[in-house]
């Protein structure tokens, strides 16, 4: 293990033998870190920390703080961080809050970028960037692969679809369908990603199909449930259509259009 000198790491903290801890990191008593992770200097990670292997944490990081949550009470609560993942400087990542399920979740391989900040109670799923500033309120879902913008700001309880991309600056307050693009405060949508959805490898027919599916569904003047009968008659044979339809009958906060 290589720890450095000036490092503080409290004698509770589960470490694997190949961790390496940074210039004046400080390592709090229930935190457990997986094989391959490094941790920055002047790093510190404390609470009730769960982190998994070959992450990679740069300096100045504050992982695993108490939510800033007034109705939050003390309790142990947790912050759950799965392998592969780059956390860059100056990224702030909470635990949850005993009234919102009690942990936040990084999943794997994700990017958060400078100065981003991951609130209480937030799921990332995997292959998530977040760019340099994005800021997510407590309780926001991400899905796999999805794109933070810099400096985008997402509401409490919203969720990001899969394959969505977020722009600059964008403000977002309702769910963001999969595989859509969205931009501006408050945000609108402007179709799929195909950009995206191109050098992620999708098909054509996929492609062409959410295409047809954002047609009927945001610019047909249909109901919502009439849209979603429509596309599912014309195109929901297609899987990723299945998914925008399944992600839409889900929402609760209603959807950006």
């Amino acid at each position: 293990m290589d720890i450095h000198a000036t490092a503080i790491v409290d004698p509770k903290a589960e470490l694997a033998d190949d961790v390496v801890i940074g210039p004046y990191a400080v390592i709090g008593p229930h935190v457990r870190i997986g094989s391959g992770t490094t941790v920055g200097s002047h790093t510190v990670i404390d609470g009730w920390t769960e982190i998994g292997r070959n992450n990679r944490i740069s300096a100045f990081v504050s992982i695993g703080f108490p939510p800033q949550d007034l109705k939050y009470k003390g309790g142990p609560t947790r912050l759950v961080i799965g392998d592969g993942n780059t956390i860059r400087e100056y990224a702030t990542i909470h635990r949850g809050t005993e009234h919102g399920g009690g942990v936040t979740q990084i999943g794997n391989h994700n990017l958060i970028m400078a100065y981003a900040h991951v609130a209480h109670d937030c799921i990332l799923h995997n292959r998530v960037i977040m760019a340099n500033a994005a800021m997510l309120a407590g309780h926001v879902v991400i899905e796999d692969d999805a794109v933070i913008g810099g400096l985008a700001a997402i509401h409490q309880f919203s969720r990001i679809g899969t394959h969505a991309y977020i722009g600059a600056k964008a403000g977002i307050k309702k769910d963001i369908p999969p595989y859509m693009l969205a931009t501006g405060y408050p945000a609108k949508l402007y179709g799929p990603n195909t950009v995206g959805l191109k050098r992620k490898g999708f098909s054509s027919e996929a492609i062409q199909g959410l295409k047809k599916a954002y047609k009927i569904i945001f610019r047909s003047g249909l109901t919502l449930p009439e849209a979603v009968e429509e596309t599912r008659r014309e195109v929901g044979a297609i899987t990723e259509v299945g998914n925008l339809l399944r992600f839409i009958e889900g929402t609760q906060r209603g959807l950006t259009r």
